[in-house]
C-alpha cells in the first residue's frame, strides 16, 4: 500500500514522493517572460519538499494569455529564461513541470487584484479573445469572442505543439495541457460554450475533437519517456453531471488511447452559474470514479489541506498523487510537516541539509 511519502514512478520519471504543487498562476510576468519573481518562487517550493513542481498555466501565443501578466511559452528567448528555474527545481530533488495553456474566450483580462475583468476593447493592453463560438462567458467577463475559423484551430494546435517543443528543450520532466477551468480546450469540450456546427461542435465526439488532436500532435514530439499529462474538467456541476462525467470519462479513454499518461481531474468553470459543492476535497470522489473506470492514474487538488488527508487518499487509492496549492503558498515546507506529522521515515530528508541539520540541532 504506497503512501504520501513513498516514491512515484511514471514513465521514466520518478517522483521523490506523491505530493505535486499545482500551477498557480502569479500574473508577475512582462510579455511572457519569467523573471526573478518566478525564479525564487519557484525553487522554495521546490525546495520546501515536493514531489512535483509544475509552473503555473504557460500561454503557447500572446493572445493565449488570460492577462497582459500571464507567463508565456511562444519564443525561444523566453524557452531560454526557464532553464534556470528548471535547473533550481531539479537540485532540490524536485521534479520540474509546466502547464502549457490558451485562455481562450477568458483571455485579455486584468490581472485578479485590480478587477479580474475583461479588459476593456478601448484599452490598448488588450486584445481580442477567441474561442470555438462567439458567445461570452458572461459575469465579470462579458467580451463577446471571435467565432474561430479553421484555419484558426490549425494555428492554435500548432501553437501547443511550438511550447511542447520548447518545454522539452527547456528540460521539462512533465508536461501538463490545460484543458480545464473554461479556457480554450474547455470551451470546445462544454455545451455552455460550443455552438459550433461543424466537426468541431455538437456530438461529444465533435466537441472533443480539438482536445484529441491537440493531445496527439503535442505526443508525437512529447519524449515517451517523460510524463504526458492533463487537467481537465470533467464536471460542471450545472445540474447536468451525470451525463457530462459519463461523456468526460469516454473522452478520457480516448485521450488515454492518444498517450495521455495522467489525469489531474478538475471541473470545467464554464458557466458563472454553476452550484460548486466547495468543501474538504470534494473533487476526490469525483476523481476515484475516473481513476476506475477510465484505467489511467490521477491527481486532483480542492482543499486538500491536511497531511493525514492526502496520505489516505493515496493509501486508499483515491488518487495516485495528492496535489497541494494554497497550502503550500502559505508554507512552503508542508511536505516537511505533514511527514513529522506522519511520521515518515525520511521526514528529515525532505528539507536541504542545512535546514535540516539546524532543526535537528536546536529542537
Amino acid at each position: 500500500m504506497p503512501t504520501l511519502f513513498d516514491p512515484y514512478t511514471l514513465k521514466g520519471s520518478t517522483l521523490r514522493n506523491r505530493i505535486a504543487v499545482g500551477p498557480m498562476c502569479q500574473y508577475q510576468a512582462q510579455d511572457g517572460m519569467p523573471n526573478d519573481w518566478h525564479g525564487v518562487h519557484y525553487a522554495s517550493l521546490a525546495r520546501g519538499g515536493a514531489g512535483l513542481v509544475t509552473l503555473e498555466a504557460t500561454a503557447v501565443s500572446p493572445e493565449g494569455r488570460i492577462t497582459p501578466h500571464c507567463l508565456g511559452l511562444w519564443n525561444d528567448e523566453q524557452a531560454q529564461a526557464y532553464a534556470p528555474i528548471v535547473a533550481s527545481i531539479r537540485k532540490t530533488g524536485a521534479t520540474p513541470g509546466i502547464q502549457i495553456a490558451h485562455a481562450g474566450r477568458k483571455a485579455s483580462a486584468n490581472v485578479p487584484w485590480e478587477g479580474d475583468d475583461h479588459i476593456a476593447p478601448s484599452d490598448p493592453r488588450g486584445w481580442q479573445p477567441i474561442a470555438p463560438s462567439a458567445v461570452a462567458f458572461g459575469a465579470n467577463l462579458p467580451r463577446v469572442p471571435h467565432e474561430m475559423t479553421l484555419e484558426d484551430i490549425e494555428r492554435v494546435k500548432n501553437d501547443f505543439v511550438a511550447a511542447a517543443v520548447r518545454a522539452r528543450d527547456a528540460g521539462f520532466e512533465w508536461l501538463m495541457l490545460h484543458f480545464a477551468h473554461g479556457y480554450l480546450a474547455q470551451s470546445f469540450w462544454s455545451t455552455h460554450s460550443n455552438k459550433r456546427t461543424d466537426r468541431y461542435g455538437g456530438s461529444a465526439e465533435n466537441r472533443g475533437r480539438f482536445l484529441l488532436e491537440t493531445l496527439a500532435a503535442v505526443r508525437a514530439v512529447w519524449p515517451e519517456d517523460r510524463p504526458l499529462s492533463a487537467r481537465f474538467g470533467v464536471i460542471e456541476f450545472d445540474g447536468n453531471d451525470e451525463q457530462t462525467l459519463e461523456e468526460s470519462i469516454t473522452l478520457v479513454r480516448k485521450m488515454k488511447e492518444h498517450g495521455l499518461d495522467f489525469l489531474d481531474v478538475s471541473m470545467g468553470f464554464s458557466t458563472p452559474d454553476a452550484t460548486i459543492p466547495w468543501g474538504a476535497g470534494f473533487m476526490t470522489p469525483v476523481a476515484h470514479k475516473v481513476r476506475q473506470e477510465a484505467g489511467l492514474p490521477v491527481t486532483t487538488s480542492w482543499y486538500i489541506s491536511e497531511g493525514r488527508q492526502a496520505d489516505a487518499l493515496i493509501r486508499n487509492e483515491i488518487v495516485d498523487v495528492a496535489t497541494i496549492g494554497r497550502p503550500l503558498l502559505a508554507n512552503p515546507h508542508w511536505p516537511h510537516e505533514a511527514a513529522r506529522i506522519l511520521h515518515a521515515k525520511n521526514a528529515t530528508t525532505i528539507l536541504p541539509p542545512s535546514y535540516a541539520w539546524w532543526l535537528a540541532r536546536y529542537q
